[in-house]
């Protein structure tokens, strides 16, 4: 959906991918192919077309107000039809038809601007471009001129969210995370009213505005913590009512959850590594079974918020400390390095270090000091478990990568397979840096969890590391879903996956 038509209650503007469907002996086939955008009537369910079929289009935005103002179309190598990643953008000015070239987006290098939001009022698109290695926000008029002006910029961490509001998603603000998430508003009258809410809602510091009325009377708040999934509010503006919807997670209503710091801690050569810690609930702090769990991605990095995983350690006892390693996203290109992959010796020895610290600041005992990750998580903490074979005592991969090279072939035959082999990269490292080609350096019990429908890492990366877990003769175990995804997104087997990796941790750890 790119335009919700406020105007025109029941139609929306819906970008649709058009493929042919030509029908031998019949009038009802169509050829058209590529990426498109139509009018739906929401109650007869008629379309008419509002921008036809491109085969190199990508994505469309709307002003809000019905007009399509900005098209990107991908750029491919070849005949083969190769993805470069270089997105170029085209703009309309106001009353034209005509696509005016804006500027090319290289998502791989994030080089050039890349637009998010049309504002109809101003007649500019706000969008994100590097200023000094970091994301900032940027607005480029759309009158001909193209005029670009700095918005919003931080010297330390990306800005990297435009906060939108109601059915014609408004640009209000900004925001960007440092140790915990910031929100800036432009717009002075909602400013005072986030403040106001926050005294309000003392215990829950993270608010944001979810959505609102057409004429923003009403507003859909959503207000929460680190230890607080969060609440949504309905706002009246008018008669300054704040009257509670629906909680996030009702099943921990009074549970007492943990709270999370941030922290800091000294890699090898000195850097200092950003981090959030999780302590159990009423703990001391101190000789604790611990674990080091780092993100996905690698493009990615955690804040400071609720998070469930880490949640359920903590209320099982475990310290949890959550590493935003070199290699991570959102605070700019030298600390994102050449990325967790081709870098991964700078990110595996940041994660490990964290494991080092817990146990120097006495927060860890060092025999039950384990790691546990999803996706390049995963990856993390296998690879960790090659580096350094003695720190960790037990291992738990969700959905992990452990081969480099595998990984790379897993595209082999769709359009991204020149973006991936060169995210990856070719060299020593991509042997050297496959915990399923060192399997025999790790020397503690590990479990793997993997849905067979995986399209984001296959579930062939887990069944190579079992196998080689297996003739190495490292105590392992492949535990996964036919019917589910990366993401494992049935509240059962969740459930199930955290209780059996709480089992294996208590077992490999003899606690």
């Amino acid at each position: 959906m790119i335009d919700w038509l406020p105007e025109e209650d029941g139609a929306v503007l819906m970008a649709r991918l058009y493929l042919p469907d030509d029908r031998v002996g019949s009038h009802f086939g169509s050829s058209k192919e590529g990426y498109g955008v139509d009018r739906i009537d929401t109650r007869t369910l008629k379309i008419s077309r509002i921008e036809n079929a491109d085969r190199e289009a990508e994505e469309y935005i709307s002003d809000g107000r019905g007009t399509v103002r900005i098209m990107g179309r991908g750029n491919v190598r070849g005949a083969t039809g190769m993805a470069t990643g270089v997105t170029s953008y085209f703009y309309r000015t106001r009353g034209s038809r005509e696509w005016l070239p804006l500027g090319d987006y290289d998502m791989q290098t994030r080089e050039g601007f890349n637009p998010y939001a049309v504002d109809f009022d101003k007649d500019v698109a706000y969008g994100f471009r590097k200023k000094d290695g970091r994301l900032a926000l940027y607005s480029v008029s759309l009158d001909g001129a193209k005029r670009e002006e700095l918005i919003y910029t931080r010297p330390d961490v990306d800005v990297d969210g435009l906060v939108r509001i109601g059915r014609r998603k408004r640009v209000v603000g900004v925001s960007y995370a440092t140790d915990v998430r910031h929100t800036v508003y432009f717009d002075p009258e909602l400013k005072t009213l986030i403040a106001s809410l926050g005294k309000a809602l003392p215990k829950q510091p993270q608010i944001r505005i979810v959505d609102s009325s057409l004429d923003e009377s009403k507003l859909l708040i959503w207000a929460g913590s680190d230890n607080d999934p969060g609440v949504y509010y309905l706002f009246d503006r008018a008669a300054k009512k704040l009257g509670i919807l629906m909680t996030v997670r009702p099943e921990l209503e009074g549970v007492t959850l943990a709270t999370v710091k941030p922290v800091s801690y000294p890699a090898a050569d000195g850097t200092m590594v950003p981090a959030y810690l999780t302590l159990p609930p009423g703990s001391d702090g101190r000789n604790l079974p611990a674990i080091v769990m780092p993100h996905g991605g690698p493009g990615a990095r955690d804040e400071w918020g609720f998070n469930w995983l880490s949640q359920y350690y903590a209320a099982r006892g475990y310290a949890v400390l959550q590493p935003n390693f070199r290699g991570s996203a959102g605070y700019g290109d030298a600390w994102f390095q050449e990325n967790g992959f081709r870098s991964w010796k700078v990110a595996i020895g940041d994660v490990n270090d964290a494991g080092r610290w817990l146990v120097r600041q006495g927060i860890a005992d060092p025999a039950r000091l384990a790691i546990v990750g999803w996706s390049y998580g995963g990856y993390a903490a296998l690879q960790s478990a090659v580096a350094d074979p003695g720190l960790f005592k037990a291992v738990v991969a969700i959905a992990p990568v452990t081969d480099l090279a595998a990984l790379k072939e897993e595209w082999r035959y769709w359009t991204n397979f020149r973006l991936m082999r060169d995210y990856i990269g070719s060299g020593p490292h991509v042997r050297e840096g496959s915990p399923a080609q060192n399997a025999s350096s790790i020397r503690v019990p590990v479990l793997l969890f993997h849905g067979a429908l995986d399209r984001n890492v296959g579930i062939a990366q887990s069944r190579l590391m079992a196998s080689r877990l297996k003739e190495a003769g490292v105590p392992s175990e492949l535990v996964s879903w036919d019917h589910l995804d990366h993401y494992l997104e049935d509240s059962a087997v969740r459930a199930d996956m955290l209780r059996r990796s709480d089992t294996f941790l208590r077992s490999a750890m003899k606690m």
